[in-house]
Parts: structure tokens; sequence; C-alpha cells
């Protein structure tokens, strides 16, 4: 028997536990400042969509307000005034001067029974003949139901369309430099049929129905459409002439050129007819319907419709997800 093998097996040190790595040298510190920042920013995150969940809140009462207040901006009965409707600009469906808010306007003045009498100040020149037509039908449907005068006060101009409306009222006052008449129809437009030959340019242009495609401007313009378009105008300047001999009847001292699209200033227009004294607003409140007090009911842009012209269907987007997310913020 060996003696090596009664000995015991020699006893060995276990080895060392590796050691943890060692965070860098202020790895707490910045772990510590990210943590405050990400709160920071939840926080100012947090704040600001409150706030502009307030901030569309806001616009969307102040919009309502705006329009009762508009709708309410006459109290009546009221006391004895001059009404005064203002047709200014161009007169067209989206403009100011629309048949859609003059009308409007002109039934709250009629119907007021404080309003003596109604004063249209027009700064014009002219529109669309189918909205004028519009405002001069229902200025002589009012006139008869209500029995109340109408005047006309020209500013600057009173041209075409405009002129087709101030020819419903009972009298026509102007400035001396006035611009008023131009008694006319037109039809505009351009044609590029001789630039796309020379650039050697093709149009295509694929129709059912031979007039479908009638004033294309890459389309030469043939003899028998142009004399349906001129047939048309023609038909328009008659019903604008009638108009103008219903308005201001024996007063016009008609010429060769009065309806020939010609206009002519203050001073002439007295003397052909086409407008019968001379004077302002004030004047005419003052002298002529005996009540200086002038309420104007013209309708006006509000600040909440000027912003939803700018920003379109943005503005009623975000305003309908405001009211969506105006649950408690978590």
């Amino acid at each position: 028997m060996n003696s090596d093998d009664s000995l015991p097996p020699p006893i060995r040190d276990p080895l060392p536990e590796p050691a943890a790595p060692k965070a860098p040298a202020g790895y707490e510190h910045l772990l510590a400042q990210f943590a405050h920042d990400y709160l920071r920013d939840r926080r100012s995150e947090r704040r600001w969509k409150l706030f502009f969940r307030l901030l569309w809140l806001a616009l969307i009462v102040f919009a309502a307000w705006a329009f009762w207040a508009q709708s309410h901006h006459i109290a009546s009965p009221s006391t004895p005034h001059t009404a005064l409707v203002e047709v200014h600009g161009e007169i067209d469906a989206d403009t100011e001067a629309s048949a859609e808010l003059m009308l409007s306007a002109l039934k709250s003045a009629f119907e007021d029974p404080g309003a003596q009498a109604i004063v249209l100040r027009i700064n014009s020149p002219g529109g669309s003949p189918v909205q004028a037509g519009i405002v001069y039908d229902e200025i002589r449907r009012l006139k008869a139901k209500h029995g109340k005068k109408v005047y006309a006060v020209v500013e600057e101009m009173c041209a075409s369309g405009a002129y087709y409306i101030a020819a419903a009222a009972d009298e026509i006052y102007v400035d001396k430099a006035s611009i008023v008449g131009s008694i006319g129809v037109l039809m505009d437009g351009f044609g590029f049929t001789g630039l796309m030959d020379k650039l050697g340019v093709e149009r295509r242009l694929l129709t059912a129905g031979e007039n479908k495609g009638m004033l294309d401007p890459f389309t030469p313009l043939q003899p028998k459409q142009r004399a349906y378009a001129q047939q048309m105008l023609d038909q328009i300047h008659q019903q604008f002439i009638a108009t103008v001999r219903e308005g201001r009847g024996k007063r016009l001292k008609e010429t060769p050129e009065m309806f020939s699209g010609l206009f002519w200033n203050g001073e002439q227009a007295v003397a052909l007819g086409l407008a019968d004294h001379f004077g302002n607003l004030d004047f005419v409140a003052r002298e002529v319907v005996k009540a200086e007090d002038v309420i104007d009911y013209t309708p006006r842009e509000n600040v909440a419709e000027r912003l939803a012209k700018r920003f379109g269907a943005a503005i009623g987007e975000g305003a309908v997800k405001a009211l969506r997310s105006l649950a408690p913020l978590r």
C-alpha cells in the first residue's frame, strides 16, 4: 500500500468572485439629470396641451358670442334713426357685398320701427348681374311692403352692377366727382391657341356635346359659339336697361351713349338723370330723412370669421379635436 494514498487531498483556496464592473465616474449624476429633464419636458408638454385646449375652447366661445352679438346688435324697437346699408367692393356671392348679406341687412333695416328710411352708401365697381338683380328685386319688394323710402348715396364709384342696385332707390345722391354709369355687360377671358401653336403644344379636349368646350381658352372660338355668347350678353344687357328705365322713369334723359357702357362723373350723371342731387350720407340723414342718428345695419366680418377663412377647415378640425380631448390629463 502506498503511503500517499492515506493522505487527504490538499486544501485549495476557492477562486475569487469576479468583481462587478464599476460605473463610470458621474454616471449616477447623468442618470438623475436625464430623469429630471425628462419629467420637466413631460410637465411642459402637458402644460402646452392644456393651454391649446383652453385656447380652442376660448375661440369657440368667442365665435359663438360674436355670432350672437352680430345677430342681435340692434335693439328693437329703437329711437328714430337713418338706417345705413353699405354696398362696398365687388358684388359677388363670396364678398361682403353679396346678395345674401345685403338682403339680411335690408330686411333688418326695413323691419325696425325706428328706421325712418334706408340709405345705401355705395362704393363699388359692380359685379355679378345675378347678385345685383336679387338685391334690386328685394329692395322693391320691401319698399312696397313697409312703405319706407330708400336713398342711394354714391361715394367714389357706382358702376355696372352697383348702379343696377342704385336704380331701385327713390333718389340717388352723388358727389360732383363720383363715377356713375357703365350700364353694360361683359364676358372676358384669354385665348392661348397661337402661343400653343408656336410652342408645339397640342390641346386634347374630349367632350360629349359639340358646345361643351365652348370658351375654353386653349381651343379656337368658333363663330357659332361667339354669336351665341354675344346673343346671351345682349339679352342680359337689355334686362339691365329695362331695370334702369323702370327705376329712374321719366327722370332719364336718354342719349345714344347712355347704355353703351360709358360712365360719367357725378355732375354729368345729374344732368343725364342718372342721379338726382348732390349730397353725402350726413346730408341725406339730416336734411332729407330728418333723422341725424345713423345706425349701420351692414353685417361685419368678425375676428372668428376672418380666422376661419384664413385657416379654412383646419379651424373646425382643431376645434373638434379640442372638444374631444377636454377629458382630464393623465
